[in-house]
């Protein structure tokens, strides 16, 4: 796996201005991927994970905006393009797959056209071409009968092999990084193994980069190389999948993993994080975690922590303060 990062996030703000003030939904968040990594990102529901990725691809909703920090892509930056560029970029070097593939796919075109459009659209090929490379991207996806299938609707497939076609436009232009928000999360649980396998399988083959977005750490656990934990807002902890998962540094993912249910031990109560996610209008001081927090100190209260070394991984939490421990 090459260690050069593909994409790099420095110190990403997002804004929303609002008539009671402006909210900063995304709060100094880092972290890079490199070519051939598989990068998951979690976190509850509101924690930025969605928004994170939509300020990645160039689609966020207004009036959000991003107030400060820089998206780099192969060390050039995205994140100031005008939208044409940046229209040009998404499909060709940054494809995605969202939650609903009937939001990804025109009701009204087959699925082989709108393949085909996105091909010639982005790759030096004839329109006969791009129909070919259309059918061999639908049989890679696991699309049985991938030339007859070519020419049916999106309404002709049922929402694990509409997902596929999802994947398999994502690819369409054989891009440097793919942003999967949730891609298996309105797929029966069978299904969801199959599509993550084949997210995996294809980005290998091609070399690209994932950033996958979900809530499921068992997905986290199957899939990812390393993993990026979101709360209100900020990255609190990012490390290798299997250090994060087994030795988290950071409360709030220690009680993310203490709530997952292991087959191999036998418990009467999982761990449960008490209270909930602050809302942007209520953040509090310190560590936006600090409320929740079973091991609060003083200084919680009243200092942001950032992103420290904490053994395996780095995590935003002041346990891990060398200074303080001196």
């Amino acid at each position: 796996m090459s260690m050069v990062s593909l994409l790099e996030v420095r110190n990403l703000c997002v804004e929303f201005p609002s008539r009671r003030g402006t909210l900063k939904a995304l709060n100094d968040v880092s972290f890079s991927i490199s070519a051939g990594e598989v990068l998951g990102v979690v976190g509850e529901s509101g924690a930025g994970k969605s928004l994170t990725g939509a300020s990645i691809i160039g689609l966020l909703e207004p009036p959000g905006r991003i107030a400060s920090g820089e998206i780099l892509l192969e060390g050039r930056r995205i994140d100031n393009l005008p939208d044409e560029a940046m229209r040009r970029i998404r499909g060709k070097e940054i494809g995605a797959v969202f939650q609903d593939p009937l939001t990804s796919l025109n009701p009204l075109y087959t699925v082989g056209r709108q393949l085909a459009e996105t091909i010639v659209t982005h790759l030096p090929m004839t329109w006969t071409q791009a129909r070919q490379r259309a059918i061999d991207l639908l049989a890679s996806t696991g699309i049985p009968a991938a030339r007859e299938r070519i020419d049916h609707y999106p309404h002709q497939f049922s929402g694990g092999m509409r997902q596929r076609v999802v994947i398999a436009l994502a690819l369409a232009a054989e891009p440097k990084l793919v942003v999967a928000d949730e891609p298996t999360t309105a797929l029966d649980v069978s299904i969801q193994a199959q599509i993550i396998e084949l997210l995996k399988k294809l980005c290998r083959e091609h070399g690209a980069a994932v950033m996958l977005i979900t809530h499921d750490m068992g997905v986290i656990a199957e899939t990812a190389d390393r993993v990026a934990v979101m709360y209100a807002g900020r990255v609190v902890e990012v490390g290798p999948v299997s250090e994060v998962i087994h030795a988290p540094s950071h409360p709030y993912t220690a009680g993310l993993m203490g709530s997952i249910p292991t087959l191999d031990s036998h418990v009467e109560r999982l761990v449960q994080i008490d209270g909930s996610m602050p809302r942007l209008t209520a953040i509090p001081p310190g560590c936006a975690f600090n409320p929740r927090c079973v091991k609060r100190m003083p200084r919680c209260t009243q200092a942001r922590p950032e992103l420290m070394p904490a053994g395996a991984t780095r995590a935003a939490c002041w346990l891990h303060d060398k200074a303080e421990a001196a």
